[in-house]
């Protein structure tokens, strides 16, 4: 699979989520099996841009490509200029962000909101598409069904997308209306793939290789984009992948595994956001991965406790060394785990 002149890896992608898929994140996905990963939505506004926050979800340091930005905004020329902005500093991919439900987006009419300025979106995707072609960098864009239930045009806007230059679309199979609530329909993410000679990505409630299989069926969509069931659990890529070659499932990863894998991960975390915040905003992390493991919950409560950086790893430690004298793997009902909780990060 390509988006525009880019191949990818493999058709198993991570959602773009707030305060989720920051550089860390995303690269331990990569290295568990996901061919794509766009990075959290970065604003349009340009007095943000050097901001803190801002300049963190910017971050690909060390990050293997392609790398993938996703902006947001309701004005045509800024965020033509913010897709620039962010080429210029090392993008190769550009995202609209069309699919956020979040009130704090919507109310600006920026993200899922747009959805109901078919004009205006039409426009923003028009402009960051010629903004981006000097520098031959593709443009996607990620969508819902519709802002609500009487009022889904994923399918119109999908063929204007196409038309203006647009040369992936993501659909979430739930309106803006939804939210995270209830079940995502495919329904619709298969008519926009009948629709467009694009590739369509589908995203939704995809929690196991079995859900993953069964929506690109259902949907003849050309890849599955995973949010939420990948906090905690990145090795559902990898899981994937190998259901999807072979028909068989993996085995639950080693205890000792997850163990590196943790703890290189608040390592990166702590890294990338310094004592202060990385001790607290990696407490999200810890908590999605030791959901359902024996003791793992007195562990979290003890976790969000410790305000440094190096008690809160040592802790996490001593945990995973205490747990490996008690299983080799994971139990597998934690591995296959599909109901994850309500998130922190909102999925773009």
């Amino acid at each position: 699979m390509q988006i525009g002149h880019i191949p990818l890896a493999n058709r198993l992608f991570v959602a773009p989520m707030a305060g989720v898929t920051d550089r860390p994140f995303r690269q331990l996905c990569k290295a568990l099996g996901a061919g794509y990963a766009v990075s959290e939505m970065v604003t349009s506004r340009k007095d943000l841009w050097n901001s803190l926050k801002t300049s963190r979800r910017a971050n690909h340091a060390g990050e293997p490509g392609p790398i993938a930005v996703q902006i947001a905004g309701t004005d045509a020329p800024m965020m033509a200029e913010a897709a620039v902005y962010n080429v210029e500093r090392g993008a190769q991919i550009i995202d609209i962000n069309m699919g956020c439900p979040a009130k704090k987006v919507c109310n600006k009419w920026a993200g899922s909101a747009l959805m109901q300025n078919e004009a205006l979106a039409v426009e923003i995707a028009a402009a960051v598409v010629e903004a981006c072609a000097p520098f031959n960098v593709p443009v996607t864009l990620k969508m819902r069904t519709g802002w609500c239930q009487q009022h889904k045009n994923a399918v119109t806007l999908a063929r204007q997308f196409e038309s203006v230059g647009i040369q992936m679309l993501t659909v979430h199979g739930r309106t803006r209306e939804q939210g995270y609530k209830g079940q995502a329909e495919y329904d619709t993410i298969a008519a926009v793939k009948s629709a467009v000679k694009v590739p369509v990505v589908a995203n939704g409630d995809i929690k196991s290789p079995e859900k993953a299989r069964d929506v690109l069926a259902i949907t003849g969509a050309d890849a599955v984009m995973i949010g939420r069931a990948a906090q905690g659990r990145p090795w559902i890529f990898r899981e994937i992948g190998h259901f999807l070659a072979t028909g068989e499932h993996l085995a639950p990863p080693l205890v000792a595994e997850v163990r590196r894998l943790l703890l290189d991960h608040l390592q990166d975390h702590y890294h990338l956001y310094g004592e202060q915040t990385g001790v607290r905003s990696a407490r999200k992390h810890i908590a999605w991965y030791l959901r359902a493991l024996p003791g793992g919950e007195a562990l979290r409560q003890h976790i969000n406790t410790i305000e440094d950086c190096a008690t809160q790893w040592q802790a996490v430690a001593d945990y995973l060394d205490a747990l490996a004298q008690q299983m080799d793997r994971l139990p597998a009902a934690t591995a296959a785990d599909a109901d994850t909780e309500e998130q922190e990060g909102l999925a773009a």
